[in-house]
C-alpha cells in the first residue's frame, strides 16, 4: 500500500516517523494510502531546514521571489486535472468542484506575483530639520499552517504563497485525511525554482501540531478549522510568544425576502448548501426566509434537491460525491434525526441514500428542514455536511437579529431585490464577509478572508493585505546625515 511522506528540505523523507493513519477514498469507504504521522523529532528536523533556508531566502531579492511565484502559477494551471483528480479521491468532492478550489487558491498565487506593491513601505521628508523617516517590512523567519481536511490546496495556498513570497520559509501540517495534494504542490515549488527548506510539508496528527505550537524556531502560526481547536490552537501559540492566526468554524445563514427572485435564490442556496457535500466553512447551511417567501421557497428547494445528482466525485456527470468520512456521515444521518425528533419538518431526507456500485461509500444525500428553530440541535451545531435549514421570521429585522445572536459570525448573504434592505442588512450583521444576491461571499485574493465571533480568534485575516502585515514586521527608521553638533533635546519639528 502506497505510503505518503513528509517533504523536508527538497525532498520526501519518512524522518523518524514510524506511526501512520489510513487514507480512504470516500466514494468506496476502503483504505487507499497511508499517511506518516511526524513526531516531535521529525518537527524539529523541518524547522532546522527550514531555519537554515531562511539564511539565504530572508534575503533574497523580491525579483527572484516573484520569478518562483510566477512559475509556481503556471504550474498550477499545468497541473490543475492531476490536482483536482488528487483532491477528489481523496476528499470525495467532485472533480468540478476540485478545480474551483484550485483556481481560488491559485488567485492568492497570483497576488503574491505582485508582492512588490504590497510590501512597498512610506517615507516623509524633512519630518524635523535635516530628519526624515521611512519605515519596511522584514519577514519573520519560519512560519507555520496547520489546514483542514475540506479544502486540501485553496487554504493551504491561502498561506504559504503569501509567507514565502514575502521572505519567510513555511512548514505545511496539512490535514491527514487528505494529504497527497500538499506532496504534489511540494514538487511544483521545487519545479518552479524555489529552494530546498523553504517550503516543508509534515503530515501527522495532534503530536505534530503541539509541536509546532511549541517550537521556538516557529515565529507564527496559521491555523484554518473548528472553534474548539482555533480557540486551542490561539491559546497555546500566543503562550509561546508567536503570531496565531486561527479561523475557526461557521454557521452561515441567507435571508430570502419575498420580493427576492425565488427561483434564483433557491438556485444558488442549493448549490451553496449541497455543493461539496456541504463541507465548506462558508457553506449556506441555514436559509432564513422572510414573511410570505417561506412556503414558495421552500417548494422550489424540494424539487432543487431531488434534481442534485450523487455520486463518485471522478464522474463529471455527478453534482455531489460522499462526505469525507464515515463519521462524517454519521453525524449528517444524525443531525438530521435530532431535527426532526425536536419538531422540524423532514422536507427532503437524504439519510437513505445509497449510490449503485458504491454501497460502502460514505454517502448521504441532500436534506432539507423546514421550521427549524434557533433552539434545535440541527440549528446550534456545526453539521458540515448536506443538510440545509429553515427558519422562518416575519421582517428583515427578525432576520437580522436571527443571525447577530448565532455565536458564529462567518458569512452569510441576502437576497433581494430591494438596496434599502440589502444596505440595512450589511451595515446591521455582525459577520465578517457579507454577499448581496451572492451566496457563498469568498472575497477575492487582494481583500482578506476572515469572519466575526466564534468563526475568528483573535484579530488575524488570511490572505490578502492581512496576510502581509501578518507573515511581516515593521520597522521605521528616523535618518539625520548631521554637519553641526547634536542638541541634546528631542528632536521636533522646527
Amino acid at each position: 500500500m502506497k505510503t505518503i511522506e513528509h517533504w523536508i528540505n527538497g525532498a520526501a523523507t519518512a524522518a523518524g516517523s514510524t506511526r501512520t493513519a489510513p487514507v480512504y477514498d470516500p466514494a468506496t469507504g476502503q483504505q487507499q494510502a497511508r499517511v506518516l504521522l511526524a513526531e516531535a523529532s521529525d518537527v524539529d528536523t523541518a524547522v532546522a531546514a527550514a531555519s537554515k533556508a531562511f539564511q539565504a531566502w530572508g534575503n533574497s531579492s523580491l525579483t527572484q521571489r516573484i520569478r518562483v511565484m510566477f512559475a509556481f502559477r503556471e504550474l498550477l494551471v499545468k497541473h490543475e486535472t492531476d490536482l483536482a483528480k488528487i483532491i477528489s479521491s481523496e476528499h470525495g468532492k467532485v472533480i468540478d468542484d476540485a478545480r474551483g478550489e484550485i483556481v481560488r487558491g491559485r488567485e492568492v498565487v497570483e497576488y503574491a506575483c505582485g508582492i512588490a506593491d504590497a510590501l512597498k513601505g512610506s517615507f516623509s521628508d524633512q519630518v524635523s530639520r535635516d530628519v526624515d523617516v521611512h519605515n519596511f517590512r522584514q519577514p519573520l523567519g519560519v512560519v507555520a499552517g496547520i489546514t483542514p481536511f475540506n479544502f486540501p490546496i485553496m487554504v493551504p495556498l491561502w498561506m504559504h504563497p503569501i509567507a514565502i513570497a514575502t521572505g519567510n520559509t513555511f512548514i505545511l501540517k496539512p490535514s491527514e485525511r487528505d494529504p497527497s495534494a500538499s506532496r504534489l504542490v511540494a514538487e511544483l515549488y521545487a519545479e518552479a525554482g524555489l529552494p530546498e527548506g523553504v517550503f516543508n510539508v509534515v503530515n501527522g496528527d495532534k503530536t505534530a501540531v503541539d509541536a509546532i505550537l511549541d517550537h521556538p524556531g516557529i515565529a507564527a502560526v496559521s491555523f484554518v478549522g473548528s472553534t474548539p481547536i482555533a480557540k486551542y490552537v490561539h491559546e497555546r501559540g500566543t503562550a509561546t510568544g508567536k503570531r496565531v492566526q486561527a479561523l475557526g468554524g461557521a454557521k452561515n445563514h441567507a435571508v430570502v425576502l419575498p420580493d427576492a427572485d425565488l427561483e434564483y435564490a433557491a438556485n444558488h442556496l442549493t448549490a451553496a448548501a449541497f455543493g461539496s457535500a456541504g463541507q465548506r466553512c462558508m457553506a449556506i447551511s441555514i436559509g432564513v426566509a422572510v414573511g410570505s417567501a417561506g412556503d414558495d421557497l421552500v417548494q422550489i428547494l424540494r424539487r432543487k434537491a431531488g434534481e442534485v445528482k450523487v455520486g463518485p466525485g471522478q464522474d463529471a456527470s455527478n453534482d455531489m460525491g460522499p462526505v469525507v468520512t464515515q463519521a462524517a456521515r454519521e453525524r449528517v444521518i444524525n443531525s438530521v434525526e435530532s431535527g426532526a425528533r425536536q419538531g422540524a419538518t423532514v422536507v427532503v431526507d437524504g439519510r437513505g441514500l445509497t449510490v449503485e456500485g458504491h454501497e460502502e461509500g460514505f454517502f448521504v444525500g441532500p436534506s432539507l428542514l423546514d421550521h427549524l428553530t434557533t433552539d434545535m440541535d440541527a440549528y446550534r451545531e456545526e453539521i458540515f455536511g448536506p443538510v440545509l435549514g429553515i427558519v422562518r421570521v416575519d421582517t428583515v429585522d427578525e432576520a437580522i437579529a436571527v443571525i447577530n445572536d448565532n455565536p458564529y459570525g462567518n458569512g452569510t448573504a441576502i437576497f433581494t431585490a430591494s438596496g434599502e434592505a440589502a444596505r440595512k442588512f450589511q451595515r446591521e450583521v455582525t459577520v465578517g464577509m457579507i454577499g448581496v444576491n451572492v451566496p457563498i461571499p469568498v472575497p477575492m485574493s487582494y481583500y482578506s478572508f476572515g469572519g466575526w465571533k466564534d468563526s475568528l480568534i483573535g484579530d488575524s485575516p488570511i490572505h490578502g493585505p492581512d496576510g502581509v502585515r501578518f507573515y511581516t514586521r515593521a520597522k521605521t527608521v528616523t535618518t539625520r546625515w548631521p554637519h553641526t553638533e547634536a542638541a541634546f533635546n528631542f528632536p521636533t519639528a522646527n
